[in-house]
């Protein structure tokens, strides 16, 4: 299961993403917003990431007008790994190397298309482990 979230910034794209995941048979939970009247993206982060950390879901995306408050707030979560992703290579990039649970982007930055290259990376790729899992464990280190 996949969350996702949104603030105000994020909600259109929001709404073409689930529908990309409804296509390619992605289970998902909303956890809004659920229109355009203005929200504060770390209540959003708040009930993404909570969901993620307990695992209620597998992972996450997040969206708000850039990605950057979202992804921000996102991290404050111990357990957390979200990555602000603007293009196909760093969501390759953040689930091989950083086993990123959280994607994040910029629903004011990024167009549809781009975003579902973004998220099918994302879900495609696997986490290498190896020398990358000892830097992992020094992130999980870093919020003890």
């Amino acid at each position: 299961m996949l969350a996702i979230g949104c603030d105000h910034g994020g909600f259109e794209l929001k709404g073409h993403i689930i529908e990309h995941l409804k296509e390619i048979g992605v289970e998902y939970k909303d956890f809004g917003t659920y229109d355009e009247n203005s929200v504060d993206y770390p209540d959003i982060a708040g009930k993404v990431g909570n969901a993620v950390v307990s695992g209620e879901c597998e992972n996450g995306i997040l969206i708000c007008g850039t990605g950057i408050g979202i992804s921000i707030a996102a991290n404050k979560i111990k357990g957390v790994r979200a990555a602000l992703c603007g293009d196909v290579y760093s969501a390759k990039m953040t689930k091989q190397h950083n086993n990123a649970n959280i994607i994040c982007m910029g629903g004011r930055v990024i167009g549809r298309e781009l975003a579902f290259m973004i998220v099918d990376t994302w879900l495609n790729e696997e986490f290498l482990g190896g020398r990358h899992a000892n830097r992992i464990e020094k992130i999980h280190n870093l919020e003890k």
